[in-house]
């Protein structure tokens, strides 16, 4: 196995809302959700990544926004 990246690809509403649930993940202590420290590095990776590519996340209506990218994931299911 090389020790090349991985891309992964996520619509903008996936992005989102997993970014959202990754800050409340690590708001919390990580230990007790997530119990191989291993793993805390990539989620950390993956919380920064999203942070950086959605510029909205702190735009006034984001709340708004969130929550319709929760209910077209939820329709499209």
């Amino acid at each position: 196995m090389s020790d090349g990246q991985v891309t992964i690809k996520l619509t903008s509403d996936e992005a989102l809302v997993l970014s959202h649930w990754l800050e409340k993940l690590q708001m919390t202590d990580l230990s007790r959700v997530v119990d191989d420290q291993a793993v805390w590095a990539p989620i950390h990776r993956i919380a920064g990544t999203l942070d950086e590519a959605l510029p909205g996340l702190f735009a006034p209506d984001y709340d708004q926004r969130l929550e319709a990218a929760r209910q077209r994931l939820l329709r499209d299911e």
